[in-house]
């Protein structure tokens, strides 16, 4: 789906269900923030975005336990559930989205290579639902690849969905 058609369904299914939306970035640096306020009337549905590209960020905006980011990195579904989890305390948001991952063309490891990404979708007073992908391409494609998948994974579940898909996995 088209960037903008799919923030376009997610303000229409937010506002409909009376709920609003807050972002945390790393690897995409606020583009899913960027896509949904492009949208006339975002501000009914959306509050805030967080952008948290360095660890310190994490830690300081969205309270990440440095011991979660020691124990399993930056990029991991642990990491990502805190992010998600943390965008819903430091705001007044009903639901959060969260993405981090290794946008490229470097910081790649055989564990994590290049285009893998870790998202978090979170109601509030719920855990939070975790997913990693890894995506191929440059590092635009795999950050564009990035946004659509966080969007449409709060879609999906807002939509009665898991969030994601059987790879999904609730995070404490």
């Amino acid at each position: 789906m088209e960037l903008e058609a799919l923030a376009v369904a997610l303000g229409e299914t937010l506002k409909g269900r009376g709920l609003v939306l807050a972002t945390a970035e790393s690897c995409t640096g606020g583009w899913a923030a960027q896509e949904v306020t492009a949208i006339a009337g975002s501000s009914a549905w959306f509050e805030r975005g967080f952008v948290t590209y360095a660890n310190a960020a994490k830690i300081d905006m969205l309270g990440v336990s440095p011991e979660t980011l020691a124990s399993f990195g930056a990029v991991s579904l642990e990491t990502a559930g805190e992010m998600a989890s943390g965008a819903l305390a430091h705001s007044r948001a009903d639901v959060a989205l969260a993405i981090t991952g290794i946008a490229g063309p470097s910081g790649g490891s055989p564990d994590k290579p290049v285009g893998t990404v870790c998202f978090a979708w979170c109601r509030r007073d719920a855990a939070p639902i975790a997913l990693k992908e890894c995506f191929q391409g440059d590092r635009g494609a795999v950050r564009r690849q990035a946004v659509v998948r966080a969007l449409s994974g709060l879609l999906d579940l807002l939509e009665g969905g898991d969030g994601a898909s059987p790879l999904a996995k609730s995070v404490p």
